[in-house]
């Protein structure tokens, strides 16, 4: 017998997706010659016409067919109202078809409700934001609707509630995020110096090498209250504080102070070469500065922290008499700004560790993003405005340099703290 080429009439129906049809006319070429305009409002009246035949299949099957009798049908057809839907960053008006249950209740209609969403709305304003549109010129960024169509929700006022209303729930979601998921084993904490406000910042660097911005407060680093108010809503979060972790800070005595009441002899502290180079500096004539400024540089570079520390300690005794300020600067916290050649670090990874730039050039990225903003009203923006610009920089961020030796600064750190706890017993 001659194999069938199209299969048994009897076989079984193959089960296809529910399909919604439009029919859309087409203007005739001419009628598109404003491409900016006509073309646009094309694509709205085909958007409007398929949702209008998507909402009407909802309502087929919450209703049934029309002007069919149904005894058991669970809701009736209730006519249309005037409805808001999401359109490239704006709102405009469209027939939202209706539905009641036998009992008078308004049902969704599931195609209007995914239409109606703010979700795209706010991406679109948070998107725009980011790149540098200001709120007074957002509407003048969107395609222009078709005369006689109406839309919402891009004036300047608007955008700035919603802008408001978004960075407010993020920094709220953002500040709450539990930490306990991530393998934190050091931490940068620093200021970032905006206007007339210093945010504190605390940068967490995870054992794959990925930066995690952590908590942010509006502080200093010499505020111990502030500091310790930091650590411990990280520690409140999840964060595990008590295993060996390495703080690199800027030499803030509050801060300082903080690390050792809330982690005890689990944190090692590394103070940033630049912050002590800086002091050290600012105490020196501009002649000098250059080359003391190299001495420190070559100290620094030193693998050897005992070598490093004497060829400190022989500069600030040769500056003692002359410049006893500098020298009193350099030999405050001296130690402590050689932990990492004493912990063995090198390389890539002691070039990203020696200093807190890694924070310090978020400063950049932030006043980049707040470029626009010409009026601060108060320290509560200033932190939404800040915390929005850190959430749209985290998302570039890249793995540290020396990102594969972290793993071999985990062990030493996890050696060093047992050590310390055979001394101490």
């Amino acid at each position: 017998m001659k194999k069938s080429r199209t299969g048994s009439s009897g076989g079984e129906a193959r089960a296809c997706a529910a399909l919604a049809t439009a029919q859309l006319p087409l203007p005739l070429l001419h009628i598109l010659a404003d491409t900016r305009t006509a073309f646009f409002g094309l694509c709205l009246e085909a958007g409007q016409q398929v949702l209008t035949t998507m909402m009407e299949g909802d309502r087929t099957q919450l209703c049934g067919p029309p002007h069919i009798p149904d005894s058991q049908r669970r809701a009736y057809r209730h006519g249309q109202a005037r409805g808001e839907v999401t359109l490239g960053g704006r709102r405009i008006l469209v027939p939202r078809l209706r539905v009641r249950s036998r009992d008078g209740t308004e049902l969704a209609l599931p195609s209007f409700a995914y239409a109606a969403a703010r979700d795209p709305l706010d991406a679109h304003t948070l998107a725009a934001l980011a790149v540098g549109v200001s709120t007074r010129a957002y509407g003048r960024t969107l395609d222009p609707l078709p005369a006689g169509r109406t839309e919402h929700a891009i004036t300047k006022s608007s955008v700035s509630r919603r802008f408001v209303a978004l960075t407010q729930a993020r920094l709220t979601t953002w500040l709450a995020q539990p930490l306990d998921t991530l393998d934190v084993r050091v931490i940068l904490i620093d200021g970032l110096h905006f206007r007339d406000h210093i945010i504190l910042l605390a940068l967490g660097i995870a054992a794959d090498g990925h930066k995690h911005v952590l908590a942010l407060r509006e502080g200093t680093t010499e505020n111990a209250t502030v500091c310790k108010a930091m650590l411990t809503d990280l520690r409140e979060r999840g964060l595990d504080l008590d295993r060996p972790t390495l703080f690199i800070v800027d030499g803030g005595t509050g801060l300082r102070k903080a690390i050792r009441e809330h982690c005890g002899r689990a944190a090692l502290v590394h103070r940033c070469q630049i912050h002590k180079a800086r002091n050290v500096l600012d105490h020196l004539p501009e002649a000098m500065r250059p080359r003391i400024g190299r001495a420190l540089e070559e100290a620094y570079a030193l693998p050897d922290a005992a070598l490093a520390e004497r060829r400190l300690t022989q500069l600030a005794a040769g500056l003692e008499r002359t410049h006893p300020g500098a020298a009193a600067s350099l030999r405050e916290g001296l130690a402590e700004t050689l932990t990492l050649q004493r912990l063995g670090v090198t390389g890539a990874l002691y070039r990203t560790l020696r200093s807190t730039n890694a924070i310090e050039n978020l400063n950049g990225l932030v006043g980049h993003f707040v470029r626009n903003v010409r009026c601060w009203r108060d320290g509560g923006m200033l932190v939404r405005w800040i915390a929005a610009g850190l959430h749209d920089a985290q998302r570039r961020f890249r793995r540290v340099r020396g990102y594969g030796e972290i793993p071999a600064l985990v062990r030493v750190l996890d050696h060093h703290h047992v050590d310390t706890k055979k001394e101490v017993a």
